[in-house]
């Protein structure tokens, strides 16, 4: 009888004892504020709407205020959007209606979702949003903390986006590989010259990234560096994607079999877990709900400049020798809807220029097989051949061939990718495949990542190499320490509409110059 009380009054009592520690727990957590430890971000800024991103440490809700003065006098609050653990606490929101040509300054915090409301310190940040009558002025660049090259504080962190903060954009085009998630960042490692590169370490960047926790992980590493949030919290971004938010030169064709860092051979399932972290991690505007996780889009800048954003990674078929004669499902590169969109877009476009930014050049030679010389499978558009279009090159062929039927002028692309900086011109006159109108590409980066090239050209298009800067002949993977790093910075003049492409190294200083007038 004792032993049965005894159990009772433990039934009866165990409740009690939870609701206890419960209570105990709710307090402590209600005394204790959320942290906004990755910062602000804001993203697709154009025609007086931006979003804006940030991250709880828990469970709590976006707050936004935002104002035309940083004394924050007739401000707007605006109640955001829930931070749960199903997006990892991030959250976005976006402001609409903004007046053209003003300075916009934005608090953000989170407030918990306990009775007492506790609030997280709000972060601070501004932007300036642009009208007709303004140049326009962005930087891009490419490619961070790849190679093992992370955030190393005797260096300075990845000082390049403090370098591009200093020019003082209106906003920014990451061209893809914004994490390495196939690439471990370790303590340290030996680099050009016998020096010693160092790096912190987070557990999630230790390994490949495999599971949910770890993409995520990435995209929280690079915003441990106080120069990337100083820079987020100023300047708008526009992200794209490309093969390092999942995993090298991925594709229909990838096989992981032989790959024993990766316990997780499936690669749709790590594209799942990759877009998912990429897409919770961007401030990207979400697209529609028919296609959600959409990376392709048109951002417009008034009459100067439309952007078009594109995406070579979600919609290709297989790498392979590229070397087929006519376009099938195999050839694809943007894909049949995403091309159908895009010659659309820039076939009623009436601005002055039209920016496609894309997440690989199109003539370099960029292997996917490093056994067999020729290689087996092309990672890019081009094929190692100079002859006419062939394999993917069909694709780019017809698109060329629309733009100069549909006589759309000033059509200029900007690319990262391949870890040097570059300037090349597509000339006709010199190309196999020569149904196109001559225009320029631009690479630039890496931002905080080796440096590498230059890569070969492949000439069926004609590309010129006008400019490049790499490390010296039979060298690679050099580490910051050697300044090869490079982002891109553009200028469009209101008046005389032409458009001035610098090539700017580490420091800030221009590299390569080139302004083109408007036809």
């Amino acid at each position: 009888m004792k032993i049965k009380n005894s159990r009772c009054k433990l039934l009866f009592t165990l409740p009690l004892i939870i609701a206890g520690i419960l209570a105990v727990d709710s307090a402590a957590l209600a005394a204790k504020p959320p942290v906004m430890e990755q910062g602000i971000q804001f993203g697709d800024l154009q025609n007086g709407r931006v979003m804006v991103w940030s991250r709880s440490s828990r469970a709590s809700r976006m707050m936004v205020e935002y104002a035309l003065n940083d004394q924050f006098t007739d401000s707007k609050i605006v109640r955001g959007p829930y931070a749960l653990p199903g997006t990892d606490f991030t959250a976005k929101q976006e402001l609409t209606g903004l007046p053209l040509g003003k300075d916009v300054f934005v608090k953000v915090w989170f407030e918990d979702l306990t009775n007492a409301r506790t609030k997280s310190q709000p972060v601070l940040g501004h932007f300036h949003t642009i009208s007709a009558k303004e140049n326009i002025h962005f930087v891009w660049g490419g490619d961070t903390a790849g190679q093992g090259f992370g955030i190393n504080l005797a260096f300075g962190g990845m000082k390049i986006y403090e370098a591009m903060r200093q020019v003082k954009p209106q906003f920014f085009l990451h061209s893809g590989d914004n994490i390495y998630a196939d690439g471990p960042i370790p303590e340290s490692k030996t680099v050009e010259n016998g020096l010693i590169w160092t790096n912190i370490v987070t557990p999630e960047v230790s390994k490949v990234a495999e599971t949910q926790a770890e993409f995520r992980g990435r995209y929280k590493y690079n915003l441990l560096d106080t120069n990337v949030r100083a820079f987020n919290a100023e300047v708008p971004q526009i992200w794209q994607w490309d093969d390092h938010e999942v995993v090298n030169n991925w594709s229909d064709s990838k096989d992981l079999s032989g790959d024993a860092r990766y316990t997780v051979k499936d690669v749709p399932l790590l594209v799942a877990r990759a877009a998912t972290a990429f897409q919770e991690f961007s401030a990207q505007r979400p697209n529609n709900a028919q296609e959600p996780g959409r990376v392709y889009r048109k951002i417009s800048y008034g009459p100067l400049m439309d952007m078009f954003v594109i995406d070579m990674r979600s919609y290709r078929g297989p790498n392979t020798n590229n070397l087929q004669t006519e376009e099938s499902a195999e050839t694809a590169f943007l894909g049949a809807e995403q091309m159908a969109w895009l010659e659309k877009s820039l076939k009623t476009s009436t601005a002055v220029w039209k920016v496609i930014a894309a997440d690989m050049p199109i003539g370099l030679n960029i292997s996917d097989d490093f056994v067999n010389n020729p290689p087996q499978r092309w990672e890019a558009i081009a094929n190692g051949n100079h002859g006419p279009a062939l394999g993917r090159e069909l694709e780019m062929a017809r698109l060329l061939g629309g733009i100069k039927a549909n006589n759309v002028k000033n059509v200029v692309w900007l690319t990262a990718d391949v870890h040097y900086a570059a300037a090349h011109y597509y000339d006709p006159t010199k190309a196999a495949s020569n149904n196109f109108n001559g225009f320029w590409e631009f690479i630039a980066g890496p931002l905080n990542a080796g440096s590498f090239g230059p890569n070969s050209a492949d000439g069926t298009f004609g590309p010129q190499v006008v400019f490049t800067k790499t490390p010296p002949a039979g060298q690679s993977n050099w580490s910051p320490y050697a300044g090869l790093q490079f982002f891109g910075d553009v200028n469009i003049d209101k008046t005389t509409k032409a458009m001035t492409v610098d090539l700017k190294d580490i420091n800030g200083d221009s590299v390569y110059s080139k302004t083109l007038a408007a036809e």
